[in-house]
């Protein structure tokens, strides 16, 4: 342990929260941003969260939420839900915006048509 009382060599993870979008560095799909999905009780104590890619391809189709630059993203994009998948919190680098209540209803609503469970 360390004089501040953690383990030495333990890299300090980013605190995500539902409905924020962070910039991810990931293995397979480089830098991008990604929106958190797990519920806010279940993050403290999970290793990888439930998170949607952001892709600047926009196909409008009804599993994805077009985010603009008032929504604070720092360029037009679509958050793909087809593409929903877990990441380790450890790869959570940079906060970009958390989004509104509105936009979090569109992300739901693209959710249950992805899962089959609309």
């Amino acid at each position: 342990m360390d004089a501040a009382g953690g383990a030495r060599g333990h890299q300090s993870r980013a605190v995500v929260a539902w409905s924020e979008v962070w910039w991810v560095e990931h293995p397979e799909a480089g830098r991008r941003p990604f929106l958190v999905l797990t519920r806010q009780a279940a993050i403290p104590v999970l290793y990888s969260v439930l998170a949607v890619p952001a892709t600047r391809t926009i196909r409008r189709i009804p599993t994805e939420v077009v985010l603009y630059k008032n929504d604070g993203m720092p360029e037009e994009c679509a958050l793909s839900v087809d593409s929903l998948t877990g990441v380790p919190k450890e790869l959570f680098r940079e906060r970009i915006t958390r989004l509104s209540v509105e936009r979090m209803s569109e992300v739901c609503r693209a959710l249950a048509l992805a899962s089959g469970c609309a």
